[in-house]
């Protein structure tokens, strides 16, 4: 082998360096938008909390404090649909079927018109005060939205073009810290927003959910989000439950599920002609029902359900009729078109049919309580792998492992059988058509 001048080797070193940035910088940019999902997921936590106590407070701040539901609700509802389709466009719903139809667009701009800074920041905003009115949404599906959008603008200042990696690796990130359940996170990406592994994004999707996870524990610590319970299956009574909850659980998700596809085609063909005006007509009348529902209830259906959810968990009989009203009014903050994901008030709807059904069998209620959510959650978002994984890390139950595995695959299975179209892949395609639409459009206007 022929001697290198030391001269010439420390030139090539020095062209090795300087080239080095290029190399460098797609990596530092994409741990830097990690971090940046687990602080923003810790932010729009705590602003989502805060408006929440803010709506109790309201409710309880004197004797005619669920008056103010049915004035505030509705007109909520009706400003948050007017901003989100006036101002932020595609930041309605959840956020989920937007990020699915992404992944699908080979054109940029067409994926930036679903996944922009400007979307995620306006979906943050009208979700909490979406909250702060009383509708039945939670944080953690828009949190995903918000994660790719992250994801895929840091994707484009690092110059990196694995589109369709990032707005995984994004929205598992966006899962991990917004529930703190870093493998459920993983296995979402997998089994929810890709329906298949692929190993090319596999590194993105880990090292994202490392980092955005760590920023989320360094700002709050480490938190079981449900606490922590050790209930576990043990007499024939208990495995009955199993059954019960993952039957009845996939059943009622499926319910759910197939109808809000067939309301949501619906009201698009019906909101066609004048959407603006029709869309805020319905937020309006949606979030007046929703009011109504909630002071039926005695405020136990405004919000996420966290708090109701906290206290069937630690064995507190729920109200006989709570499941049936917490799923009618997650319906109707649904279809109302206002910004606002479905994560966590399903997983109260679980939890309170859990509940009765344990109540009704003579079973353990914190039991009947875990089992119902894996059952009725697998049922609506058709991710039995996700459903039992969150779950387990959600309530750090790792005694009731198999049963919990079984009630979301009955979950799962008897919602394939009775709907078999997974509700965020279905919702994903209107987005999905009317970003080819205008991506078509805007290559005729540039012929």
């Amino acid at each position: 082998m022929p001697l290198i001048p030391r001269r010439t080797r420390f030139l090539r070193r020095s062209r090795v360096m300087r080239g080095s940035w290029g190399v460098w910088k797609p990596r530092i940019v994409f741990w830097l938008g990690a971090v940046a999902i687990g602080v923003v997921s810790v932010g729009f936590a705590k602003a989502a909390d805060l408006a929440q106590h803010l709506f109790h407070h309201l409710l309880n701040s004197h004797t005619s404090g669920y008056l103010i539901p049915l004035l505030l609700t509705p007109v909520g509802f009706a400003l948050c649909a007017w901003l989100a389709i006036r101002f932020f466009p595609n930041s309605q719903g959840s956020g989920i079927p937007q990020a699915i139809a992404a992944r699908h667009l080979h054109d940029e701009n067409a994926r930036t018109w679903l996944l922009s800074l400007k979307v995620a920041v306006g979906k943050i905003i009208l979700t909490v005060i979406g909250l702060f009115c009383g509708a039945s949404i939670g944080r953690e599906g828009p949190t995903v939205q918000v994660g790719a959008a992250l994801m895929l603008a840091s994707g484009r200042i690092g110059g990196m073009v694995q589109a369709r990696g990032l707005i995984l690796a994004g929205s598992a990130a966006g899962i991990a810290a917004a529930f703190n359940t870093p493998l459920a996170g993983i296995v979402f990406a997998i089994e929810e927003m890709s329906r298949t592994f692929e190993s090319r994004s596999n590194g993105l999707v880990l090292t994202a959910v490392i980092l955005s996870g760590l920023a989320a524990l360094g700002l709050v610590g480490s938190y079981t989000y449900f606490g922590e319970t050790s209930v576990s299956a043990q007499t024939g009574r208990d495995w009955l439950l199993v059954l019960t909850c993952g039957v009845c659980g996939g059943a009622l998700g499926a319910a759910f599920s197939a109808s809000a596809l067939k309301a949501v085609r619906r009201i698009r063909r019906w909101a066609h002609s004048q959407p603006l005006k029709r869309m805020v007509l319905l937020a309006a009348a949606c979030g007046l029902a929703v009011a109504i529902v909630g002071v039926l209830s005695h405020g136990e259906t405004f919000g996420t359900g966290y708090e109701e959810s906290q206290r069937i968990l630690g064995g507190e009989a729920p109200s006989p009729l709570l499941f049936l009203a917490k799923l009618s009014t997650t319906f109707l903050s649904m279809i109302s078109g206002i910004p606002g994901g479905i994560f966590a008030p399903s997983l109260t709807v679980g939890v309170s049919l859990g509940g009765t059904l344990a109540s009704l069998i003579g079973s353990n209620i914190a039991l009947g309580a875990i089992l119902g959510m894996a059952g009725y959650f697998a049922g609506v978002v058709q991710a039995p792998m996700t459903a039992f994984v969150i779950i387990i890390e959600m309530t750090g139950n790792h005694e009731a492992v198999i049963p919990i595995m079984a009630a979301s695959m009955l979950g799962y299975i008897t919602s394939r059988i009775i709907s078999p179209e997974p509700l965020y892949h279905g919702l994903s395609r209107p987005f999905l058509a009317e970003a080819i639409r205008r991506y078509r459009n805007d290559r005729r206007a540039n012929t």
